[in-house]
């Protein structure tokens, strides 16, 4: 209903665009992704609307991408972690992990992240403001990283549309494997390296 809407109102639909995904920093399920399809098919159809419409997808996700940082991590990330339940989840070691992920591979992270299907984008974008990571080093980093990311697809989509979507999924379905596993295998270097610490 609200896909037909946008594709009903060509003028608006940057504005439309920019306001789902600014919805989505907040955590509300709308699809980063899905926002970067459409917008691209609709620039097909209307290529006078082009550049607005990449202007309004490309804000829409790096101001999401600030507000999931800045609002759900930095300012509410105690409270909303108080519970047993989200604490489990994001426990101050796990926090610490990834933060020590992020000093160490630094904008790769972030980069490699927005690649990552499946909800990893905003558990990164939280995870980062929970543990306090620098305001600007995590703003420039993530304006490299969905620069790269947004002007990609959009190319790639814009060019091929659906023809390109099953391979997009296949694609995903790869880097997150490889992201899962690099996770796994980047935690148990460092509980070995703690051991063999403590063992000294």
């Amino acid at each position: 209903m609200i896909l037909e809407y946008i594709q009903a109102n060509v003028a608006i639909a940057p504005y439309l665009i920019f306001g789902l995904l600014f919805l989505a920093g907040f955590n509300i399920p709308v699809s980063e992704d899905a926002m970067l399809f459409i917008t691209a098919l609709i620039a097909v159809k209307n290529p006078e609307y082009t550049y607005q419409l990449f202007a309004g997808v490309f804000l829409g996700a790096y101001i999401s991408d600030l507000i999931c940082y800045a609002f759900m991590g930095r300012y509410l990330g105690n409270k909303i972690f108080k519970s047993k339940f989200l604490s489990s989840i994001a426990s101050p070691e796990k926090i610490e992990k990834v933060n020590n992920f992020y000093n160490k591979y630094g904008i790769m992270t972030l980069l490699i992240g927005r690649f990552i299907p499946f909800g990893v984008r905003n558990a990164l974008f939280l995870t980062a403001g929970l543990g306090k990571m620098n305001a600007w080093k995590f703003a420039i980093s993530d304006l490299i990283a969905c620069t790269v990311s947004c002007v990609s697809f959009f190319i790639l989509y814009y060019n091929f549309g659906e023809t390109v979507i099953e391979y997009v999924k296949k694609g995903n379905i790869i880097i997150f494997s490889f992201a899962i596993i690099a996770g796994i295998v980047f935690f148990i270097r460092k509980k070995k390296s703690r051991k063999d610490l403590n063992t000294l």
